[in-house]
């Protein structure tokens, strides 16, 4: 039976992240895909794997992500959200590192509704004055 080290939620817009931290030599799994089949865009997978080289941990511990809800940006930070607070609850000493980088703090940007009376959240119907 494989034991987590250390258990991650991360949040991102409408995305929700489980990280389980296990030993392991640096293997990324996200919904039972590898990081890179999951995430098609590199760009996603090098946010995803921040906290891991900003904490000098790649290679170091398995990860098994499970995400769903938002698109691929928000899964990708809510990844990002979920391993730094796993790295965080099994090592202490990498607060500071990841504090200084901006990933234990959630993103709390969210869609605005759209508002009753409108076209959308903002835009307004085109005005007439005759």
């Amino acid at each position: 039976m494989v034991k987590n080290l250390a258990l991650g939620t991360g949040r991102r817009k409408t995305a929700i992240a489980r990280v389980f931290l296990r030993e392991g030599n640096g293997k990324i799994s996200v919904n039972g895909k590898d990081v890179d089949d999951y995430f098609a865009n590199p760009m996603f997978v090098f946010v995803v794997k921040q906290p891991l080289s900003v904490t000098a941990t790649e290679g170091k511990y398995d990860l098994l992500i499970t995400v769903k809800g938002g698109g691929p940006s928000g899964q990708a930070g809510a990844c990002r959200h979920g391993i730094s607070r796993a790295l965080l609850q099994y090592d202490d000493t990498n607060k500071a590192s990841l504090r200084a980088n901006g990933f234990l703090t959630r993103d709390s940007r969210m869609v605005e509704r759209k508002k009753f009376g409108q076209r959308g959240a903002r835009r307004k119907f085109q005005f007439s004055k005759r």
